[in-house]
Parts: structure tokens; sequence; C-alpha cells
């Protein structure tokens, strides 16, 4: 979701979750983060099934973005094979199909990238 900051983004990803008891990990995202990090991330959800919301994602830099990307669908690649067991970044780990990553987004302040 895009919008407004304090509009309800991210509590709105977390109600969905809990609806369908689904872990929700919230992650904020600033121009720090790495395409290591993000890696370590989607390990760790691919691994528990539980879903990522990344906050602020587009304040994250184009160039580890495009990293992002690539990442996330290696994870939903496998999933549509229906793996139980793939490989992410040159490792072989566990995946458990619940895994979802959510982005909010507040579009238009000083510092975001315009997605």
């Amino acid at each position: 979701p895009a919008g407004p900051a304090g509009t309800g983004k991210t509590e709105t990803t977390k109600d969905l979750g809990r609806g369908l008891a689904i872990w929700v990990i919230v992650q904020n995202c600033s121009d720090q983060m790495t395409n290591k990090v993000m890696a370590n991330f989607f390990s760790g959800l691919a691994q528990t099934g539980a879903w990522g919301c990344f906050d602020e994602f587009n304040r994250i830099s184009v160039e580890v973005l495009s990293v992002v990307a690539g990442q996330y669908l290696s994870i939903l690649d496998g999933i549509r094979s229906k793996k139980s067991v793939f490989t992410f970044e040159e490792d072989e780990i566990n995946l458990v199909p619940t895994v979802g990553a959510f982005i909010t987004m507040n579009p238009g302040y000083a510092g975001r990238t315009e997605l």
C-alpha cells in the first residue's frame, strides 16, 4: 500500500496476518539497508513461512531494490515449483510456502525513491 503516514497501511497488513494466524514481522526500511540485509531477512521469512512487512520500502536505494527483486523472485519460483527446499543466495534452505512480503510506501517525501 502507498499513502500518507499514519493512515494504517502497516496495521492493515498486520491485522490480515493475525486473521490468518501468520506471524508478521515489520522492518522499517532506510537508505542504509543492503542486499545482504534483505537476503538475511528473506531467508528467515522463507524458512519460517512468516510474512515481512517492509515499511517505507521506497527509502531503499534503487541499486539495492534491483537485487531485492531477484531475491524475492527466487522465493516465488520456489513456491510455484512446490519445493520444500530451494537454493537462495547459493545456500540450500527450507521453504515454507506461507512466506510473504508486503511493502508500504510514503511517496512524495524527501529521500524516497519513486517506484
